[in-house]
């Protein structure tokens, strides 16, 4: 009976020690959980995500970094196995293989290749897309509204009426506009129609300039000169890779290039209206965790899109200076940069 008592004595002065503590100003607990807190508590694992990126350039590489971004201000805990395609089809396949044997938790698919090799070699493991136009177009989801399968993720679908209309304001003197774009990217044909509709709006005429290996940009964008006022690369892959052989060409010949996102435009581009693909990973990110910490079903989770906000006019200096030195009247974009 002594026993019972002086334990229970022993308890009673416990719980005041502890309710002591607690009252305590320096010790008191948030009123709130960080989401690092939550996010530990949810999970108490470390996960294993698969990378597949398609190839290296700034507009993926910015949805990469954004990914991660958001995992780490939830404080997930993970090992990743990153893995770039370098544009090539076969070695998507081979990637893809690897990731899915490997067991990940999850797997990262960054572009329409990418995503579409991966999604082809399980049912079971989630699969979160980026830096794809229109996956619903490209066969990965039944719909953008509701996916209905293990895929889900962010569309990187940019503002083409807008570019065509920021084309047309800068450049007043189009007559013809060159699309440039690599035939074989579902999304980037989306694009280029998008384009096409845009500017037989503004009553400007296009060609077609399409190429089907990165070996042929610098030729295709040669026999462009001289036969169009401009040309418009839409957020193609290919394209993007080879950025700098564009711009080498197109700044020479004062043939000025509106693109489809801001690292083309870093690359050579005279300008876009797009948006960012930091912030595009990022939101991908976010429905990573509500799968991997929340249970969430990529079956019902929506397509992400950015808002208009997250879209901004870019400008290459560098590039306007070529293109002015070359012969180029850029005074509309100079009074388009100054309001």
């Amino acid at each position: 009976m002594k026993k019972k008592l002086l334990a229970l004595m022993m308890t009673m002065a416990l719980a005041a020690g502890l309710m002591a503590c607690g009252g305590s100003e320096e010790a008191a607990a948030p009123a709130e959980e960080t989401a690092e807190e939550a996010a530990e508590e949810a999970t108490g694992e470390v996960y294993k995500i698969g990378v597949l990126q398609y190839v290296q350039h700034a507009a993926l590489d910015a949805s990469n970094e954004g990914f991660f971004a958001a995992l780490d201000e939830a404080g997930i805990a993970y090992e990743v196995d990153q893995q770039n395609a370098a544009g090539e089809a076969a070695s998507c396949d081979t990637i893809a293989d690897t990731l899915v044997n490997n067991g990940s938790d999850l797997i990262l698919a960054i572009a329409t290749p990418a995503a579409q090799a991966v999604a082809g070699k399980t049912s079971d493991i989630p699969i979160i897309l980026t830096a794809v136009t229109d996956p619903a177009e490209s066969g990965l989801v039944e719909s953008n509204d509701a996916p209905g399968g293990n895929v889900t993720g962010t569309s990187d679908l940019t503002p083409v009426k807008e570019q065509m209309e920021l084309l047309a304001e800068i450049l007043p003197e189009t007559k013809t506009v060159g699309i440039l774009y690599c035939s074989a990217e579902a999304n980037s044909v989306l694009q280029a129609d998008m384009a096409k509709a845009a500017l037989d709006e503004l009553g400007i005429a296009y060609e077609d300039y399409t190429v089907s290996s990165s070996n042929e940009i610098q030729t295709v964008v040669e026999s462009a000169v001289g036969k169009v006022d401009a040309l418009y690369a839409p957020t193609d892959n290919m394209i993007a890779a080879g950025m700098a052989t564009v711009g080498m060409v197109a700044n020479e010949n004062g043939l000025p290039v509106i693109c489809g996102e801001e690292g083309m435009v870093n690359e050579g581009g005279l300008a876009t209206y797009g948006i960012d693909y930091y912030s595009l990973g990022y939101l991908a990110g976010q429905q990573a965790i509500e799968i991997l910490t929340n249970g969430a079903d990529p079956a019902t989770t929506p397509i992400g899109y950015l808002a208009a906000e997250d879209c901004a006019l870019t400008v290459n200096e560098e590039t306007v200076a070529a293109l002015e030195a070359a012969g180029l009247d850029l005074s509309a974009l100079t009074a388009k940069i100054a309001e």
